[in-house]
């Protein structure tokens, strides 16, 4: 396993994209419209960054309204997404995807409950 992206929550992913281009020099390697939100991906070199912007309300929205914007989660990525699962149900981890689903990028992902993870909601992304 290793380390795919950081998920950054925002209201505002094309003027934060185009922030972090010019400071850093990142650039956009995909962008989409998901699941009620504009995902940008900017390519870090050995990861990405991913902006997500609510289009709609649901968990990004809810997640602005509460916390503001920031670093909403972490994913790593794996090449067999059942078996990491599985070893979280193992290590007594909470699930909040007990099946992988569809995620950005035409990828399957799953989510591990922050309560059991120091906080951190973690995602699992296989490519």
């Amino acid at each position: 396993m290793q380390f795919d992206h950081a998920g950054i929550a925002t209201d505002a992913a094309a003027e934060l994209g185009d922030r972090y281009e010019t400071l850093f020099g990142l650039e956009i390697a995909h962008e989409e419209t998901f699941d009620g939100m504009r995902v940008v991906f900017l390519d870090c070199g050995n990861g990405y960054l991913e902006l997500l912007e609510p289009l709609e309300d649901g968990t990004i929205a809810q997640y602005l309204d509460d916390h503001g914007a920031g670093i909403h989660h972490l994913a790593f990525a794996t090449d067999d997404i059942e078996g990491a699962l599985e070893r979280a149900r193992e290590n007594d981890v909470r699930l909040v995807d007990e099946e992988p689903r569809p995620g950005a990028w035409g990828h399957s992902v799953a989510f591990l409950h922050p309560t059991d993870t120091g906080g951190v909601l973690i995602e699992f992304v296989e490519h």
